[in-house]
């Protein structure tokens, strides 16, 4: 699934008008192709993550970091149900960025964010992140434009940092389009058992789409890099952004390529001890 993760890369300026929502860079399939193809790689995945679990308990320091952005129902749910749902709830941690506390604006903007990195071992999923501080500053005003253009910098410093502590980080814009939006904000107000989802300021934001466009274009232009490089994965289509964004943890994880760690005692030793002990058969 390499054609997925290189047509989705991008380190340098996006013109996000060119990416079609709907469209599924680097797989051909239809939907049911694309639905057995993200089964058929949840064990690979599962195995990959608990062997990265394993190796930290022998002092591996390396971990993984999805981050996830996207514009409201965009598909971050699903991608936390549907595809970090395919490893060992263990080995993750999910954390939902809001508006931040009365104690989290006290400090820099970066602070909630160090506080939740993953440890060693672990995937880390951030369902929003730092980028909020860009995103919505930039589109409703809340810091002046001197200081979201120094945000950009050290975001990137930030980021750098992050690749040398030995986590692998993810970052993703799950790119639907203003139509497809609707549907589904429709959707939710349609069916009852959608409506705990609904939030009627999603209609105010609706109302600054193009401002947010270009934020996000911005933001993609000033932190994409080679070492921590963006994917703009097309959302209109549940089943791809999905598949999409599995194989980039995937790919996140082979390139790591956790060892399950050598034991620290004698195997041989320890097993004899075991079937000499009786109720365990020799074979």
């Amino acid at each position: 699934m390499t054609a997925i993760t290189d047509a989705l890369r991008i380190t340098g300026p996006v013109d996000l008008a060119s990416v079609s929502p709907a469209s599924t860079p680097g797989f051909d399939g239809r939907k049911a192709e694309g639905q057995r193809a993200l089964e058929a790689g949840a064990e690979r995945l599962a195995e990959l993550q608990e062997r990265l679990f394993a190796e930290s308990t022998a002092g591996g320091e390396r971990a993984v970091l999805l981050m996830v952005q996207g514009m409201d129902t965009s598909g971050k749910g699903g991608i936390m149900r549907h595809v970090v749902g395919q490893v060992d709830p263990q080995g993750v941690r999910i954390k939902a960025f809001k508006a931040p506390t009365e104690e989290e604006r006290s400090h820099d903007f970066l602070w909630r964010i160090e506080r939740e990195l993953p440890a060693p071992g672990m995937i880390g999923v951030f369902d929003r992140s730092h980028y909020e501080d860009v995103l919505i500053h930039r589109v409703r005003g809340l810091s002046a434009p001197d200081v979201i253009e120094e945000r950009y910098g050290r975001i990137v410093e930030f980021e750098r940092g992050i690749a040398e502590r030995g986590i692998s980080l993810i970052k993703v814009m799950l790119h639907v389009s203003f139509e497809e939006q609707g549907t589904r904000l429709l959707e939710r107000l349609d069916r009852p058992d959608k409506h705990w989802k609904y939030n009627p300021g999603d209609i105010d934001e609706r109302e600054h789409w193009d401002a947010y466009m270009e934020a996000y274009e911005i933001a993609i232009a000033r932190t994409a890099t080679e070492q921590a490089p963006w994917h703009v994965v097309p959302a209109d289509r549940k089943w791809y952004s999905r598949l999409a964004v599995r194989e980039l943890l995937l790919e996140a994880l082979e390139r790591i390529d956790p060892q399950w760690p050598t034991a620290d005692f004698d195997v041989a030793a320890e097993r004899a001890r075991l079937v000499g002990a009786g109720g365990t058969p020799a074979s």
